[in-house]
């Protein structure tokens, strides 16, 4: 699993990184007993402080979806994460925002890109 940080979109660190655990959770890209990389390793992958992933692993813990395991690592717990509509929303207003500016910075208009989403939804189909 892959995981990004967003530094411009004023959601804290530690919460993007749980959205994305939660998410990566829910899509099936993880699954129980999945390890984790560890504290020291997602910080350089993501350039920031290792206090920053041990909040978000913290809370994870806390919440039944990731289990610590001393000197082992960390791994994805048993108990299936709940994204609530207001998180899932977060994060769809979160792709959209990242998609429409990236879109217009490469001179696409809105209507280009309904029109590409229509045309890919027309392949998948």
């Amino acid at each position: 699993m892959e995981m990004r940080i967003d530094s411009k979109s004023g959601v804290p660190f530690y919460r993007q990184i749980i959205e994305q655990v939660k998410f990566a959770i829910a899509r099936g890209d993880l699954g129980p007993g999945d390890q984790l990389p560890t504290v020291r390793q997602l910080a350089v992958e993501l350039s920031i402080n290792p206090n920053t992933v041990i909040r978000a692993y913290r809370e994870l813990e806390i919440e039944g979806v990731l289990e610590t395991q001393q000197g082992s690592g960390t791994y994805v717990g048993h108990r299936k994460p709940q994204v609530d509509e207001l998180e899932q929303q977060r994060m769809l207003d979160q792709i959209l925002t990242e998609l429409l500016a990236r879109a217009g910075g490469y001179g696409f208009t809105l209507d280009d890109v309904f029109e590409g989403l229509r045309q890919r939804k027309e392949k998948s189909s």
